[in-house]
């Protein structure tokens, strides 16, 4: 079903994920914090299918309605609060996917999409700062995103395929928007061998191989889609750093100095908290971070996302463009 709903949106992205508490890790009965298996070779055994599709439809930052709360103030009572008007406001926006209520294109019965329900876990995702906002923008990125508008000039936003995201042209979400909750695709596999952490993403189905040695990165103008990775291990805790991001991927227009570091943190059987954390001196006044359970689930492994067969959502962009450029012609 998720490999159809790919051929029939391909382009829809529903932007919702849910933070992470700040928490210790979770206890066994006994008081001691979870502690994963070993793999053969001695590593903590984190190897499994994963999905946060619970976690779509909590806001990035804290809203407005929720200004002086704090992450560590929600108890389970508030959050089911929070929960109930969200799936309510999924439901109501379903029959529109892919359009708008005005322009309702009929995307598919609301049962295909995986968000209707999502029992989200907090609510908001940023928690550092503690303020739960993202940092201003520094100067330089302010005259490095109207410079690059300026260059643009009047050209339109699909005058061509270059135009469209990659994430339109079926090439790449990047990091972290292979982890971003949406409303299908949340599945992802996690694979481990000596020396290495392989993620399996279903969206868009990038596999992205994470080496655990001390080797030279690449050089710093070779830059792959979901940029070069190299992890570590910090107890039970796999810490992932990355950098030289491709420009097209780069999160939030981020400078080529940004430092993407990633911590995926046992707390129970089943059960991983993943962490996200952004430094870039060049764009944001100080480094920010958010997080998100992720959840075992060995039903939920990642389908084909054959997007490129089905991908006719780009031909459409760009044929209607043409078509309103005639119709404006007259």
């Amino acid at each position: 079903m998720r490999t159809v709903l790919a051929c029939l949106l391909g382009l829809v992205v529903f932007v919702g994920s849910a933070p992470l508490l700040a928490q210790a890790p979770a206890a066994h009965a006994s008081g001691a914090a979870y502690s994963p298996p070993r793999t053969p070779w001695g590593d903590p055994d984190l190897q499994g299918t994963y999905t946060n599709a619970d976690e779509n439809g909590t806001p990035m930052e804290r809203p407005d309605d929720l200004a002086g709360r704090r992450l560590e103030e929600f108890g389970e009572r508030e959050m089911a609060a929070l929960r109930a008007e969200r799936q309510r406001r999924a439901q109501e926006r379903a029959r529109s996917i892919g359009g708008t209520q005005a322009e309702d294109t009929g995307a598919g019965p609301s049962h295909w999409y995986e968000h209707l329900v999502a029992e989200n876990a907090q609510p908001w995702l940023v928690f550092d700062p503690p303020s739960g906002q993202i940092p201003d923008l520094t100067a330089a990125a302010r005259e490095r995103i109207a410079a690059q508008r300026t260059a643009r000039g009047a050209r339109g936003e699909a005058d061509s395929w270059e135009d469209r995201s990659l994430y339109d042209r079926c090439i790449s979400l990047g990091v972290p928007g292979s982890m971003t909750p949406m409303i299908y695709g949340n599945a992802y596999d996690l694979t481990q061998g000596p020396g290495f952490v392989a993620i399996r993403y279903e969206m868009v189905h990038e596999t992205r191989i994470i080496r655990l040695d001390d080797e030279p990165r690449i050089a710093s103008n070779i830059r792959p889609y979901m940029g070069d990775a190299r992890g570590h291990w910090e107890g039970d805790t796999l810490v992932v750093v990355t950098k030289n991001i491709h420009p097209l991927t780069t999160y939030r227009n981020a400078s080529e100095r940004l430092t993407i570091t990633e911590r995926f943190i046992p707390v129970a059987a089943n059960r991983l908290r993943w962490e996200i954390r952004f430094d870039d001196p060049d764009t944001w006044a100080q480094p920010w971070a958010y997080g998100m359970p992720l959840k075992r689930d060995a039903e939920h492994a990642p389908f084909e996302y054959a997007c490129h067969e089905g991908n006719y959502g780009l031909r459409n962009i760009l044929s209607a463009a043409r078509s309103e450029e005639a119709e404006a012609a007259k």
